[in-house]
This record gives C-alpha cells, structure tokens and sequence, in this order.
C-alpha cells in the first residue's frame, strides 16, 4: 500500500514506514506525506518490509521493533547485511524507551531512535535531517 503526497510533482523522497499497528502506520504517513512531501510505503510485517526494501531503494525508512515474526531489530540487521537500502537511513520508532535497547540499534545499524508517541516536530526533523545527510555527498553538493 501506498500513499501519495497532495502534489506529486513536489514529490523528491520516498519513504518506507514498518509498523504492525495499522493506526501508527497511517498516522506516521500522513505526518511524513504533508510535511515532507514524500511518497510513503507502507508495510504491516517484516516479512513485507524485507520483500519491499529488497526491490527498491528508499530515502529513508521508519522502524518498528516490537513486530511479528523476525521483528524490526532483525529486519535492521537484514537492511544493513544485503539490501538495496544497506545505506538508508533507519529511524527506529518504537515503545521502547531504554537505553540499552537504543545502543544496540545504532550499533546494528540505525542512523536515529524516536521513542513513541513520537512528537510530530521531533519526527518531521529527524526524517528531514537523515535523508539530508544521505544526499550530501558529491551527487547532491553545492
């Protein structure tokens, strides 16, 4: 499933949300959709995820950890083993709020770790801020 933002010609960045909770799901795409202006993937398992982020390149992607299945810290482990998005900003959103669970996601990989409910701002800038460090380098420099 997919959702456009309102004017897709406005459209530069495309963003994978992964979340088994339907309402966060939708919640997150449209703060992504409308503030960034992005076009916004959404994917309810990490087996969905995994078969999504093995076809296509994102600009960045958000993470649930607490999923079905594999779960998200194995499905940032897999991104970042052999992936088309082994250099794409990960955002880890999760419920989960300790600091050993954050360490280990930056150090499998993660670029940020927003603690849900994630603040609308926090979120807006922190996507805004990772996709903004992936195009720096000499394709996008000024």
């Amino acid at each position: 499933m997919s959702a456009r933002a309102p004017d897709d010609k406005a459209t530069h960045h495309r963003v994978l949300i992964v979340d088994d909770e339907e309402s966060m799901r939708l919640l997150l795409a449209r703060i992504i959709a409308t503030a960034l202006k992005a076009e916004v993937t959404l994917a309810g398992t990490c087996e969905q995820a995994l078969r999504l982020a093995g076809n296509y390149a994102y600009d960045a992607i958000l993470l649930d950890l607490l999923m079905p299945g594999i779960g998200g810290y194995e499905v940032l482990k897999e991104l970042r083993r052999a992936s088309p998005n082994i250099a794409t900003p990960v955002i880890i959103v999760s419920v989960l709020a300790d600091q050993a669970t954050k360490d280990r996601c930056l150090r499998a990989g993660a670029n940020a770790y927003l603690v849900k409910p994630v603040e609308r701002n926090a979120l807006v800038t922190t996507v805004r801020a990772q996709m903004a460090s992936r195009s720096t380098p000499k394709t996008r420099g000024k």
